[in-house]
């Protein structure tokens, strides 16, 4: 803990980033507490309002509080990192460790997959599986779910790889333990550091696809209030009230840089050469 407590204070972009990201979690939870309109409350007699005292960020084209909806669309959207890093992580894992400790054909045929699904453009390919599910949020999440889980797949087979010629492994595959416990209780969890700065990173990216996918229409749909898809419908009045459409899009810029703050923070203090360097 003092070592950690070390590494935040040298470190100081990932304290900022920890620090507002704490900020962004702490009024999404209390934002109800922070601005007392409902997120699809219509006033259309007060639309496209400036910022005031009454409305801190202003009001859309529907006469919206536009705080509200920010406030209110980022629980959906740490709710949807969550939610698609888990999976992601959760099926990216399985098949990248079972590649890389079992070998053979097994690697072959899930690593050529993987490669495939590399190949294509993550937010391409996102595009099309969630235009193909249909647009919906769960269908979007689980869209940038499927093009999230080969980079863990990616990074779990090269941990899995590096692990299983260890002598230990080799230890314990001799004296016959099952392949369960030695995936979980020596692969795995030796291998967890990678895996966490790769989730801290995905964060970002599920944050900006689901997004991307919002504001095209194939992910949250009116009337819920999703950072993406109030961009979107916000666009066309940039010019004259420029503060609907940035709202929103200032709060998605601001948590993925926080999340991609804390990840390269992460992957410093799992890498014992740059951590020697900040000491």
């Amino acid at each position: 803990m003092t070592a950690l407590i070390l590494f935040l204070r040298k470190n100081s972009l990932a304290t900022v980033g920890g620090l507002v990201l704490l900020a962004v979690i702490l009024a999404v939870i209390f934002g109800p507490m922070i601005s007392p309109y409902g997120p699809t409350k219509l006033d259309v007699l007060n639309k496209l309002q400036g910022p005031s005292w009454a409305h801190w960020l202003g009001t859309d084209s529907l006469g919206r509080d536009v705080m509200t909806r920010v406030l209110h669309g980022g629980r959906y959207t740490l709710a949807i990192g969550i939610g698609v890093v888990s999976i992601a992580f959760a099926v990216g894992v399985l098949f990248g460790t079972l590649a890389g400790f079992v070998g053979g054909a097994i690697d072959m045929i899930i690593m050529r997959v993987v490669d495939a699904m590399l190949s294509f453009p993550a937010l391409v390919l996102a595009i099309a599986l969630a235009a193909a599910f249909g647009p919906s949020l769960n269908n979007a999440m689980l869209a940038v779910a499927i093009t999230l889980a080969p980079q863990f797949a990616r990074v779990a087979r090269s941990q899995a790889l590096a692990i299983s010629v260890k002598p230990y492994v080799e230890a314990a595959v001799s004296l016959g333990l099952p392949t369960r416990r030695i995936l979980w209780r020596y692969v795995f969890a030796n291998g967890l550091g990678p895996l966490l700065v790769q989730a801290s990173l995905s964060f970002g990216s599920a944050i900006l696809q689901t997004a991307s996918l919002g504001f095209l229409g194939l992910g949250a749909q009116p009337p819920l209030a999703e950072w993406g898809a109030d961009v979107s419908a916000n666009l066309q009045y940039m010019r004259e009230s420029p503060w609907v459409a940035l709202s929103p899009g200032m709060a998605i810029l601001l948590t993925v840089l926080c999340f991609n703050l804390i990840g390269d923070s992460l992957a410093d203090w799992f890498n014992p050469r740059r951590r020697n360097e900040i000491d």
